[in-house]
C-alpha cells in the first residue's frame, strides 16, 4: 500500500510502541506526585516499621534503638543488631490483638454490605432522576459533610440514649413496648458507621451509574429483555467500578476506625483503632503499637491490591 500523505505509520499488530521522549518538564510533573507520596507515605510507614522492630523502654522517646546518623557504620550495625520481631509475635500470642483484628474485619465487611445494599438504591434513583435535580441530590448526600463528625458522632449518643428521640418514635408508633438498649452495643456502632460513610458509598455508585448509556436498555428492551433481566445483566454489571470504588473507600478507613466505636460501642465492641490508641497513648508502648499499625497496613493493603489489578484488566480489556 502507498505510504500516508501525513507521514505518519500505523505500527504493526503485536509490535512494540515507540518510546515517546519527555521533557524534563513533563518528567518532573509526573514525579512529583510520586515525590509527595514518598515523603508523605513511604517514609512515615519506614519510619513505623523501624519503630515496630525497636524495644519498649521507659524513656523518651519510650523505645530503642535510636537511629543516631553521626555514629557511622557502627551505629548503623549496632541499629540493624538491636532490632527485634517480638512485637510482632507478642500481636499472634495474645488473644485481645487476634480479637480485636477479626472484630474489625467483621464490623467492616458487614458495614459495607450494609451501605452496598442502602447505597446503591439512592445511588440509582440519583442517576434516573431529571437534569436538573441531580446537582440538587447530590448536594444533599454531601450536605453532612458540612457538619463537623465528631458532632455528628455525639448527636447519634442523643438520639440512641434510653430515652432519646428513637426510642420515643418507636415506641409512639407501637414497635417496641419498652425502651430499647440502644447505646454500647454492636448496633449502635452500625448505625453510626452506616450513617457516617453512605456518601462515601453513594457518590462512588452515581459516578459509575450517571455514565450508563440508556441506548443499551432500549436495545434489551427491543430485544424482549425484562426491566429486571435488563437491570442485573446490564446495569449491575456496567456500575461494578463504582461498586468496587465504593466498597473500597468504605471498607478500608472503617476497618481502623476509632471514634465511632469508642463514643457509640461497648467493652465488647473493642476494634483495632481502640486497641492501637490504647498502645501507644495509655500503655506508651510505641513498638507494639506501631506493629499493630503495620499489620493492619498489611491487611488493608491486600484489598487494594486486587482492586488495583481488577482495574487494570478491565483498561486492557477495552
Amino acid at each position: 500500500m502507498p505510504a500516508s500523505s501525513s507521514g505518519t505509520e500505523m505500527a504493526a499488530p503485536g509490535t512494540a510502541k515507540p518510546k515517546v521522549a519527555r521533557s524534563p518538564g513533563t518528567a518532573f510533573m509526573i514525579g512529583l506526585p510520586y515525590l509527595w507520596l514518598a515523603l508523605l507515605i513511604l517514609i512515615p510507614c519506614l519510619i513505623v516499621l523501624r519503630i515496630s522492630l525497636s524495644q519498649t523502654v521507659i524513656a523518651q522517646p519510650p523505645y530503642v534503638p535510636v537511629f543516631d546518623f553521626a555514629g557511622g557504620f557502627a551505629a548503623i550495625k549496632a541499629f540493624l543488631g538491636a532490632l527485634s520481631f517480638e512485637n510482632y509475635g507478642s500481636l499472634f500470642a495474645d488473644t485481645l490483638y487476634i480479637s480485636s483484628y477479626l472484630k474489625s474485619l467483621e464490623i467492616a465487611a458487614l458495614s459495607t454490605l450494609a451501605l452496598l445494599v442502602l447505597g446503591y438504591p439512592v445511588a440509582y434513583a440519583m442517576s434516573r432522576a431529571p437534569g436538573r435535580w441531580q446537582a440538587i441530590l447530590v448536594m444533599l448526600v454531601i450536605l453532612p459533610f458540612w457538619t463537623s463528625f465528631l458532632i455528628r458522632v455525639y448527636a447519634w449518643i442523643t438520639i440512641l440514649q434510653h430515652d432519646g428521640l428513637l426510642n420515643r418514635v418507636l415506641m409512639a408508633l407501637g414497635v417496641i413496648d419498652a425502651p430499647y438498649v440502644w447505646l454500647a452495643t454492636d448496633t449502635a456502632v452500625y448505625i453510626g458507621i452506616v450513617y457516617s460513610y453512605l456518601p462515601f458509598m453513594v457518590l462512588p455508585l452515581y459516578a459509575s451509574l450517571q455514565k450508563l448509556d440508556d441506548t443499551l436498555l432500549e436495545a434489551a428492551a427491543d430485544l424482549g429483555c425484562r426491566r429486571w433481566q435488563a437491570f442485573w445483566k446490564i446495569t449491575v454489571p456496567l456500575s461494578l467500578p463504582g461498586v468496587l470504588a465504593g466498597t473500597l473507600l468504605c471498607f478500608i478507613p472503617i476497618t481502623g476506625e476509632f471514634v465511632i466505636p469508642d463514643l457509640l460501642g461497648g467493652s465488647q465492641t473493642v476494634m483495632i483503632g481502640q486497641t492501637l490508641w490504647t498502645e501507644f497513648f495509655g500503655n506508651k508502648d510505641w513498638p507494639v503499637a506501631s506493629a499493630i499499625a503495620i499489620v493492619l497496613l498489611c491487611l488493608l493493603v491486600v484489598p487494594i491490591a486486587l482492586f488495583e489489578k481488577m482495574r487494570v484488566r478491565e483498561i486492557e480489556g477495552r
